[in-house]
C-alpha cells in the first residue's frame, strides 16, 4: 500500500516540495548543501531525504536558469558519487517549470547506465507517480532495511529489463527477418540474399532512430508516410515502386549525398547529409543491379517496428517496449548467421569493460610516463593523491558492510573465535564459517569465510594504499582496483598543466611526432569491445578539454598555445557539441576493428554511427539539421581473415626471398604501402576539418580506395604464390586474406604495432576449417584453436610496449596441447594477467554450455623480467555476478607445472603446492598388470569419484561392464591401492585437480603427477587411511542411488550415482591425517577442507545448489 495518493503526490509534484513528498514516502529527513563546480559553473545540491545512506538531492539551475543538458548532468552525477555512492538527483529549472528525475545504475565493470524522467508544467505525472511511488517503506521495514534493499527498489521502479525487451524484439525480429527474404527479387545467390536482407534491415533501424528523433523532415512516422504516399502514386502508376523509386533514392541521393537539389527536396523533405558509407551504393547493388522488393515487405516490417519506442539513448521508460541502439549488437552477435556455430559468442558488457580499461588506461599512464616522468615520481603529486585517497578507489562492493575503523566488531562471537589462525583445533571453530552471512554485511550468497576473506583484502588494500606501496598503474590491475575513476580524478585534479598536456597527447596526439592511442580488436563481430574503448575514453577526453578550459581561463593569453589551439580545433562551428566531436575523433583515430564477417563490420560501424548521433538535436534553421556528417570509417573497421596475410615487411621479404628481384618488388611494395598511409592520413584531416568542398572528401576516398585496391592484389598474388597451388580464385574466396602491412601500414611499421589489443576471438577447432583456409607459419599451429593464433599474430601487430587483453577458452591454462601458447605468452610478455571462470552454477556467457574461461591481460616484454599473475577458478551463483569482476583477487604466481599455468589465488594455496612438490609422485607406485585396481570417474565436476570397487553399470546392448568414464589405475600391492584411493577422494587431491586440470576432465597427467610418496606414509597413519577409505566406501555404497536413462545407441541404460557430499565429514578425516604426513598448518588444512565449500556442499549450506 502507498502512503501517499496520486492526488496528493501531483500537488506536491507542482509545487516542487521534495522535501515532504519523499517524507511521506517514508524516507528520513535531512539538510545539507554540497557544492559542485562543472567547467566554469558552481551547482548547488540540496539534500532533502535519505534512507540508509541513499541520498536524494535536488539541483539548482544552471547560469542560464534552464535544467544542465546532458553532459553536465553526467559529471555532476560522477562528482556527486563521491559524495554519496547511492542517490537520485533532481534537476529544476529556474521558474519551476521542468523537473527531471535523474538515477545513474553503476554496476560492476559496466558503463553508467542513465535512466531519466522528465515532467513538465501542465503535464499529468502519471510516469513518475508510477515509479517514485514504488519508493514507499514502511515502518515494519524499517528494521530491516539496507541500503542495498534502498538500491534494488529504485532500480526496480525506475530502470526496466531493456534485455529482456530486446529478446523479445529478437524474438520478432527473426520472424520478420525470413519474411522480409522471402520479398527480396533478383539475387542470385542465397548468401548474397540473407546479406541483402540485414543489409536493409540494418539501414531501415538506423532511419527509425533517426526519424523518432525528428532527423527525417521532423516527421516520426516518416517512412510509414513515405511508403504510403508511394502507393498513392503507384494507383497512378503501376510500375511505382517505393523500393527502387524512393527507398534508394533516399539512401544515395538523400543520406548518402550532400547534394541538395530543389527535385531533391521536394522528394525527401529537410534531411541531413550522413555520410559514413552506410548508405553508399553497396556492392551487392553493384553486382545485382536489378533488385525488387515488393512494398508489402516494408509494410510488413514497419507494422513490426512501430509496436516499439525507439530511442538513441540508454534511458528506459515505463511502457516496456523501448529500443536503442543495443538490440543490433545483440541481435547479430547472438543470432544472425548462427556466430556461435563458428566458436563467436555475445561478449557481456561487464566482460568488455573489465578487459578494455585494465588494457587502455595502463597504456596511457605509461606512456604518458614515458614522456613525462616527474609526474610520476613517487613523491609527487599523484601518487600522494593516492596514498591520501583512503579507500576511495576500493570498489564499493568490496568494502561493503565495512566499518573501516572496525574491522571485526560487528562479527557473532562464535565466527570472531576463528580469528587467530594459530589454533589447534582451528578447523572446528571455524565450521560456523560456512554459515550464510546477513545481507546487511554480505554480499548476495556470501557465506561468512567469504566475508572474512574480503574484509582482510580490504584492510591489506587499504593498508597498501596508505603506507604509499601502490605507485605503478598495473598496481591497481594487480589490487583490482578502481581504475577508471582513479584515472579520471587525476585528470579532473590535476595542478599540473603539463601532466594534463602530455596525457592528452597520448589519447589524441599532437598531429606531429605523437600519435594518438591505437585500439585493435582483430575479430571485432558488431564492435562490442570497440563500445567498451570508446565508453571509456570519452570520459578522458573530456575531463582533459574540461582541465584545459580551466587553466586557459586563470592565465594570460598564449600561456597555454596547446590547450588554446586544441580547444578552437574542438569549439569549431562545424561540430555539433563537444560530446560529438570527443566521439568523431575516438571513432576516427583510436578504434580499429577486422572481422571475417562482412555483415559483422557493416553492423559495428552502424552501432557507432548510431552513438554520434545520440549526441545531436536537430536544428533545423541550422546547415544539415545541425549535424555533422559522420565520420566514414570504412577503413578503420575492415572485412577480412586476421589470420591471413602479410603482418610485416619482414614477411615480405622473406616471400620474396629465394627470388632475383631485378624489379625491385620489395622497394615498389613499401613504397606503395607508404603513399596508401599518407593517403589514409589524409582521408582522416579532412573528416574532422570538412572544408567548404565535401568533393575533397570523396576525392581522398576514392584515391585511398584505388591504391589500396592495387597494393592488395600485389600482396595476394604474391602470398597465392607462396603458399598454394590453389587456383587463385577459390584460394582468394575461401582465405579472404587481409594484409596487415598494406591496411594499417602507419600503425603496424612506422609505430611497431598496436597500442592495446583487445577482444574475443573464436573458440574454433582448427579442423574444423582447414577445409576452406590454412594457415602457415604459426609457432602455436599444434595447440588446433583459432583463438591461439589469433593471440600469436596480435603479439606481432602489437607494438614493444603495448597491452593485450582477451577472453578465450580455460584451456589456455591447463592443457598440454596448448604448451605452445603458454609458451609465446611467457617469452613475449613481461606481465602476464590470468584469471578463471566456470560455467557452473554461474556464467559468463547465457545459454550456452560448457563455456568455462579464461580472461588475460598482459603486457609486452620491455625488459626480462617476467611476472605471473592469477586468480583462483571463480565459482559464482547468478546473484553475484554484478560483482564478480569487483572481487577479483590476483595472487603473484611461481608455481611451475608442466602443461599449465596454476589457477592459484592465494599465498596459502600455492604455499601448499611448493611444501608437496618435493616428494614422489603417484605415478611411481603404477604398473600395467591390471592387478590391485582403484576406478576414478573422469569426468568431476564438485568431487572426486575413486572407488576400490566397480561402480554398478548395465545396458541393453552390453550388459554389465564399467562405463566408458571409469579409468583404472593398477597397483602392485592392495594396500598402496587403498592408500592412492583415499588421497584421490581427499579435498587436497581435488584442489591439485581444479587447480591443474581443466576443470572437467580428471586425466593421467594430474593423477600420476600428484606428490605423495605412498611408501614414505608412516604405519599408524597409513593403517588409518586405510580404515577411512573403507568407511569412505561403505558411505558410498549406503547412500547411492540406481538411475536409469536411454540412449539410442545402446538402449536403456541404469547406473550407480554416488553423492560424495554426504560423505564430507569422512573425507575431511582423510584430509586431516594427510595434513599430518605433509606436515601442513592448522591455517592450511582449514583452507584444504573448505576449498570451493559453498559449491561442493550446495544447499547442505543454505544455497541452492546446481547438481554435478
Amino acid at each position: 500500500m502507498n502512503a501517499i495518493s496520486k492526488k496528493q503526490f501531483k500537488q506536491l509534484i507542482k509545487a516542487f516540495d521534495f522535501t515532504n513528498l519523499f517524507n511521506l514516502l517514508g524516507w528520513n529527513y535531512i539538510t545539507g548543501q554540497d557544492m559542485v563546480k562543472v567547467g566554469l559553473e558552481t551547482f548547488t545540491l540540496q539534500s532533502v531525504a535519505e534512507k540508509r545512506g541513499f541520498r536524494i538531492l535536488v539541483c539548482s539551475p544552471d547560469s542560464r536558469g534552464r535544467v544542465p543538458d546532458y553532459s553536465t548532468r553526467m559529471k555532476l552525477d560522477r562528482a556527486v558519487s563521491r559524495l554519496y555512492y547511492e542517490h537520485l538527483i533532481i534537476f529544476r529549472d529556474e521558474l519551476n517549470r521542468t523537473q527531471l528525475w535523474q538515477w545513474v545504475m553503476r554496476e560492476a565493470d559496466k558503463p553508467p547506465q542513465l535512466t531519466e524522467t522528465r515532467w513538465y508544467k501542465g503535464q499529468d505525472p502519471e510516469l513518475l507517480y508510477q515509479k517514485a511511488s514504488g519508493l514507499f517503506f514502511t515502518l515494519d521495514e524499517e528494521e530491516n532495511i539496507t541500503i542495498v534493499d534502498v538500491t534494488t527498489r529504485v532500480r526496480e521502479n525506475f530502470q526496466q529489463n531493456r534485455e529482456k525487451v530486446t529478446k523479445k524484439f529478437y524474438e520478432g525480429f527473426k520472424k520478420e527477418h525470413t519474411a522480409f527474404l522471402g520479398f527480396i527479387k533478383g539475387i542470385e545467390y542465397k548468401t548474397s540474399q540473407e546479406w541483402y536482407t540485414s543489409l536493409m534491415l540494418n539501414r531501415l533501424m538506423f532511419c527509425y532512430f533517426i526519424q523518432k528523433k525528428g532527423f527525417l523532415d521532423n516527421n516520426k512516422n516518416y517512412l510509414r508516410d513515405k511508403l504510403k504516399a508511394c502507393q498513392q502514386k503507384k494507383g497512378k502508376d503501376k510500375f511505382y515502386s517505393f523500393y527502387r523509386d524512393f527507398l534508394l533514392a533516399l539512401f544515395h541521393k538523400g543520406l548518402g549525398s550532400p547534394e541538395r537539389s530543389p527535385e531533391l527536396i521536394a522528394e525527401f523533405g529537410k534531411i541531413p547529409y550522413l555520410n559514413g558509407g552506410l548508405f553508399d551504393v553497396h556492392q551487392l547493388e553493384k553486382d545485382f543491379p536489378d533488385i525488387q522488393i515488393e512494398d508489402r515487405a516494408f509494410e510488413r516490417i514497419f507494422n513490426f517496428f512501430d509496436q516499439y519506442e525507439w530511442h538513441l539513448d540508454t534511458r528506459p521508460s515505463a511502457s516496456g517496449r523501448e529500443v536503442n541502439p543495443d538490440v543490433i549488437g545483440y541481435i547479430f552477435e547472438k543470432y544472425i548467421n548462427d556466430r556461435a556455430q563458428m566458436g563467436a559468442y555475445y561478449t557481456k558488457e561487464d566482460i568488455t569493460e573489465y578487459i578494455s580499461k585494465s588494457c587502455i588506461i595502463p597504456f596511457l599512464f605509461d606512456e604518458t610516463e614515458r614522456h613525462y616522468k616527474k609526474a610520476f615520481d613517487a613523491q609527487g603529486w599523484l601518487w600522494t593523491m593516492l596514498k591520501n585517497s583512503g579507500d576511495a578507489y576500493i570498489y564499493p562492493s568490496v568494502k561493503y558492510g565495512i566499518d573501516p575503523d572496525d574491522l571485526w566488531g560487528d562479527l557473532p562471537d562464535d565466527v570472531k573465535e576463528g580469528l587467530d589462525p594459530n589454533q589447534p583445533d582451528l578447523v572446528e571453530k571455524r565450521r560456523c564459517w560456512n554459515r550464510p552471512a546477513p545481507a546487511d554485511i554480505a554480499l548476495p550468497t556470501e557465506i561468512w569465510r567469504e566475508v572474512i576473506e574480503r574484509r582482510k583484502r580490504y584492510q591489506e588494500i587499504r593498508d597498501k594504499i596508505a603506507a604509499g606501496e601502490i605507485r605503478n598503474i598495473n598496481d591497481f590491475i594487480t589490487y583490482n582496483l578502481d581504475i577508471k575513476q582513479f584515472a579520471l580524478d587525476i585528470i579532473e585534479n590535476c595542478p599540473d598543466p603539463e601532466f594534463i598536456l602530455h596525457f592528452y597527447k597520448s589519447l589524441a596526439g599532437d598531429g606531429k611526432k605523437r600519435k594518438p592511442i591505437s585500439i585493435l580488436d582483430p575479430t571485432c563481430g558488431s564492435g562490442a569491445f570497440l563500445f567498451a574503448a570508446l565508453n571509456i575514453l570519452e570520459p578522458l577526453y573530456e575531463a582533459c578539454l574540461q582541465r584545459m578550459e580551466e587553466f586557459v581561463a586563470t592565465a594570460p593569453k598564449g600561456k597555454y598555445d596547446f590547450f588554446e589551439e586544441t580547444l578552437v580545433r574542438v569549439n569549431a562551428p562545424q561540430h555539433p557539441n563537444q560530446q560529438y566531436f570527443i566521439f568523431k575523433s575516438i571513432i576516427l583515430n583510436n578504434l580499429y576493428g577486422v572481422d571475417i564477417m562482412h555483415e559483422a563490420v557493416e553492423i559495428a560501424k552502424l552501432r557507432l554511427f548510431l552513438k554520434l548521433v545520440s549526441t545531436v538535436q536537430p536544428d533545423y534553421q541550422k546547415p544539415n539539421l545541425g549535424l555533422e556528417p559522420l565520420p566514414d570509417v570504412d577503413f578503420n573497421i575492415r572485412a577480412g581473415n586476421t589470420l591471413i596475410g602479410y603482418t610485416s615487411e619482414k614477411e615480405i621479404e622473406d616471400a620474396l626471398g629465394g627470388q632475383l628481384d631485378f624489379d625491385n618488388d620489395l622497394e615498389k611494395i613499401k613504397e606503395k604501402c607508404d603513399v596508401v598511409a599518407r593517403t589514409f592520413a589524409r582521408y582522416k584531416e579532412l573528416q574532422l576539418e570538412y572544408g567548404k568542398d565535401y568533393m575533397d572528401f570523396f576525392q581522398a576516398k576514392a584515391e585511398l580506395k584505388q591504391r589500396l585496391e592495387e597494393l592488395n592484389d600485389q600482396l595476394n598474388l604474391l602470398l597465392h604464390k607462396q603458399t598454394t597451388d590453389m587456383n587463385y580464385d577459390q584460394w582468394f574466396a575461401t582465405h579472404q586474406p587481409f594484409h596487415w602491412l598494406a591496411e594499417f601500414y602507419e600503425i603496424v611499421h612506422e609505430r611497431g604495432g598496436f597500442d592495446v589489443i583487445i577482444g574475443n576471438p573464436p573458440y574454433v577447432e582448427y579442423r574444423q576449417v582447414k577445409k576452406r583456409y590454412s594457415i602457415k607459419n604459426y609457432f602455436t599451429e599444434n595447440c588446433g584453436n583459432l583463438y591461439a593464433y589469433v593471440i600469436e599474430n596480435s603479439t606481432s601487430l602489437l607494438n614493444s610496449y603495448g597491452f593485450i587483453g582477451m577472453i578465450v577458452q580455460l584451456p589456455i591454462v591447463c592443457t598440454d596441447r596448448m604448451i605452445p601458447l603458454q609458451q609465446h605468452m611467457k617469452s613475449n610478455y613481461e606481465i602476464n594477467y590470468f584469471t578463471t571462470f566456470d560455467d557452473r552454477p554461474g556464467k559468463l556467457f547465457d545459454g550456452l554450455e560448457h563455456i568455462r574461461a579464461t580472461i588475460f591481460v598482459s603486457k609486452k616484454l620491455e625488459n626480462n623480467c617476467r611476472v605471473i599473475y592469477t586468480s583462483k577458478y571463480h565459482r559464482w551463483y547468478t546473484e553475484f555476478r554484478s560483482f564478480l569482476f569487483e572481487n577479483i583477487v590476483f595472487h603473484k604466481n611461481s608455481y611451475d607445472f608442466p602443461g599449465a599455468i596454476p589457477k592459484i589465488g592465494t599465498n596459502i594455496h600455492e604455499k601448499i603446492f611448493e611444501s608437496i612438490s618435493h616428494m614422489n609422485s603417484i605415478s611411481q607406485f603404477l604398473n600395467n598388470q591390471n592387478k590391485n585396481l582403484i576406478y576414478f570417474h573422469n569426468a568431476p565436476q564438485y568431487w572426486i569419484r575413486a572407488t576400490t570397487f566397480v561402480p554398478y553399470f548395465w545396458n541393453e546392448r552390453d550388459g554389465q561392464k564399467p562405463s566408458q568414464q571409469i579409468k583404472t589405475l593398477s597397483f602392485s600391492n592392495r594396500d598402496t591401492a587403498v592408500l592412492a584411493n583415499a588421497v584421490l577422494n581427499s579435498s587436497l587431491f581435488y584442489i591439485w585437480f581444479l587447480t591443474l586440470s581443466d576443470c572437467r576432465h580428471l586425466n593421467m597427467r594430474e593423477v600420476g603427477s600428484f606428490p605423495i610418496e605412498l611408501e614414505h606414509i608412516d604405519k599408524i597413519p597409513s593403517q588409518e587411511l586405510i580404515n577411512l577409505n573403507n568407511k569412505l566406501m561403505e558411505s558410498y555404497m549406503r547412500n547411492k542411488s540406481r538411475k536409469s536413462t536411454y540412449y539410442k545407441t545402446t538402449g536403456n541404460v541404469e547406473y550407480d550415482e554416488f553423492y560424495p557430499k554426504l560423505s564430507k565429514p569422512i573425507i575431511d578425516e582423510i584430509d586431516a591425517v594427510l595434513a599430518e604426513h605433509y606436515g601442513f598448518t592448522p591455517e592450511e588444512l582449514d583452507f584444504i577442507i573448505n576449498y570451493d565449500i559453498k559449491y561442493r556442499m550446495g544447499k547442505e549450506l543454505g544455497e541452492e545448489e546446481d547438481e554435478p
